[in-house]
């Protein structure tokens, strides 16, 4: 049996979500489909974090285990070829050892949330951005952010249907800044409560338009209250963008 860490970028538009759903497609079901395809094996993926519905990946990081031979640019390739035309690819494919998990050994996940702030509406990132036509004032959007910074009870910006076990968790990091059109929200942490990232934003955007005052985000964190929540921002313009490991990503030997 040989492990094969995997590197996805996919668009979750036409998913439920990354993990497998008794009700309709994911990103786990099409990449385990492709490996059985390939394999005839029974093939199970593992992945650093999970992405809601819509939700879209610049560089998921998974494992699948094989017993079938395979060199990595092999496997990358046939996988690629299998998985059309379904908006997933895998960029890149390396062995790694037996002990190597993409959710257990992961230290830390980043996010980065897209606000296409401008009065035109998106024609090519319609899908992929959230659009808010009313000027944000990002300065204000990013002080307000240091107030959720550390470690704390996110229960206001935790999904009533999370199953995590408690709801304190280390923000390491939530920045907010411009980019052309675009207001960029980037957090870090080693893991993140259901709809937490984007309970955040949809709270940080109140703040841009002036609907919040910069202290009402330290005070909603503080209530503990989820119906003390402001807004939930939409999914789509949601990335995962990073897994931390503690020796680095591994990658194919080129």
């Amino acid at each position: 049996m040989t492990r094969f860490a995997l590197t996805l970028e996919f668009d979750g538009a036409p998913f439920f979500g990354l993990q497998r759903q008794s009700h309709g497609p994911s990103v786990q079901q099409a990449v385990e489909e492709a490996a059985q395809a390939i394999t005839g094996e029974q093939v199970v993926m593992h992945s650093a974090g999970r992405t809601d519905s819509g939700v879209h990946a610049l560089a998921m990081r998974s494992h699948i285990d094989l017993e079938k031979p395979f060199t990595p640019f092999r496997l990358k390739e046939a996988l690629n070829a299998k998985l059309r035309p379904n908006p997933i690819s895998v960029l890149d494919c390396a062995q790694v050892s037996d002990d190597w998990h993409a959710r257990f050994s992961c230290i830390g996940r980043r996010y980065r949330y897209r606000i296409l702030n401008r009065r035109a509406p998106p024609a090519l990132l319609n899908g992929k951005v959230w659009h808010e036509p009313r000027e944000l004032n990002h300065e204000a959007m990013h002080r307000a952010a240091q107030h959720l910074v550390g470690q704390h009870d996110f229960t206001t910006f935790r999904s009533a249907h999370c199953q995590a076990s408690s709801p304190i968790k280390t923000l390491d990091r939530l920045d907010v800044f411009r980019v052309g059109d675009e207001i960029h929200i980037e957090a870090d942490a080693r893991s993140f409560l259901h709809h937490q990232v984007r309970s955040m934003v949809g709270c940080l955007s109140l703040v841009g338009v002036g609907t919040w005052a910069e202290q009402d985000m330290a005070e909603a964190l503080a209530a503990k209250d989820r119906c003390k929540l402001g807004l939930n921002a939409p999914p789509h313009g949601l990335y995962f963008i990073e897994a931390v490991y503690p020796d680095g990503v591994p990658e194919e030997e080129r």
